[in-house]
């Protein structure tokens, strides 16, 4: 079971208080998107095994949207950020690069 640290309101419980709900920092596109990119934006997701940027919910608390960072084979999490940023925080990513050196060459 996951351990999770919402961001937002800083409660720490179990998964089971949260929803995942799938990649994070996905590019979304404009209405006039062509027939392709609409296909890449709702089919296409990266399910890699081993470091993965997800989107969750705190479901069971304060309601907000949040960003994961986790390894997908060991369930083990780096750490969670806002749901605004673009993209993952910088030292975040130098957490995940101490901790599983080379993961960016496999993503």
């Amino acid at each position: 079971m996951l351990i999770v640290s919402c961001p937002c309101c800083g409660v720490t419980a179990e998964e089971t208080e949260f929803h995942a709900h799938g990649e994070a920092h996905i590019t979304r596109h404009a209405m006039d998107a062509s027939d392709e990119q609409m296909e890449t934006y709702l089919f296409m997701r990266k399910n890699p095994k081993g470091v993965h940027f997800e989107r969750w919910r705190h479901q069971n608390g304060c309601g907000k949207w949040f960003h994961m960072a986790r390894d997908t084979a060991t369930l083990e999490v780096f750490g969670t950020y806002s749901a605004q940023t673009l993209a993952p925080p910088e030292d975040l990513l130098a957490e995940i690069d101490a901790k599983r050196p080379g993961w960016r060459d496999r993503a």
